[in-house]
């Protein structure tokens, strides 16, 4: 996200300025109350910080930041929707729109995708 003048917004992530379609379509269509899981090309690597997730098929590196969104991202799997792996996570209510929008990054790069039904 960039201010009028183009400057990047503090705390933000830059993105590319021409958005894959696959990408936008992950965004719009990420739903909390769904089942997600992670993509199978994708392998994790726990580290102090939270953890790096490489996407083998895409290439992308992805760092988590934190331990609570490794702990949903695991979890994702065992829950019948990404809200219920952040309740399971102790996410408080007050947060969720945080960790929504970390889910909404790893969807955007592939690193979640849907559960199939």
């Amino acid at each position: 996200m960039t201010t009028p003048d183009g400057a990047a917004v503090p705390g933000e992530v830059a993105t590319a300025a021409a958005e894959d379609p696959a990408a936008a379509t992950a965004r719009s269509a990420l739903d909390l109350d769904a089942a997600w899981t992670i993509h199978p090309q994708v392998e994790i690597r726990p580290e102090p910080f939270g953890a790096l997730l490489y996407h083998f098929g895409t290439r992308k590196l992805s760092f988590l930041k934190n331990r609570t969104i490794l702990t949903i991202l695991r979890s994702l799997p065992d829950h019948p929707s990404a809200r219920s792996a952040m309740i399971a996570a102790d996410v408080a209510p007050e947060s969720m729109g945080t960790y929504a929008r970390a889910l909404r990054t790893l969807a955007d790069s592939r690193m979640i995708v849907r559960s199939p039904e």
